[in-house]
């Protein structure tokens, strides 16, 4: 997925493979774009896992107390989606930290290694395994919402 505020910019999904560069786009949200096509947001979906070239850095410029990096691969995540007015991208850390992608370092180069499995609808039943999202406040995972399906 791209977030909320990437909605006004140019967008296509992720591709095994591919290397990325974190950017700020129009609007000062960040996001992964190609190397070859800065201006085109390139979306994940949940479960996605890429490799940073280096130690992942976060953005410090405003944090009091200055968060240490921690590896170089990261699984992404969707937090607080019963927000709708904040960003929702987020990477889960080796360490089982989860980052907003807003709070990286702008000019990280990261590989996608693999995509998710096909997503299936939620439900208890096997094979129908619901994206995990995360509530960024507690790092608990979030209320998932049924949806009844007709039957028949």
């Amino acid at each position: 997925m791209c977030d909320y505020s990437l909605h006004m910019v140019s967008s296509r999904p992720a591709e095994v493979g591919e290397k990325l560069v974190l950017r700020r786009f129009l609007g000062g949200t960040r996001g992964f774009a190609a190397v070859n096509e800065p201006y085109v947001a390139v979306c994940m979906l949940p479960g996605t896992e890429v490799a940073f070239e280096m130690e992942i850095q976060f953005d410090q410029i405003w944090s009091i107390f200055k968060r240490k990096a921690t590896g170089t691969v990261a699984r992404f995540r969707q937090v607080n989606l019963n927000n709708p007015n904040t960003h929702h991208d987020a990477l889960e850390l080796g360490d089982g930290r989860i980052v907003r992608v807003n709070d990286l370092r702008v000019g990280q180069h990261a590989t996608v290694l693999q995509l998710p499995t096909a997503q299936q609808p939620a439900g208890d039943t096997p094979g129908n395994a619901a994206t995990p999202t995360v509530d960024l406040e507690t790092q608990a995972p979030a209320q998932q919402t049924l949806h009844a399906m007709p039957t028949g």
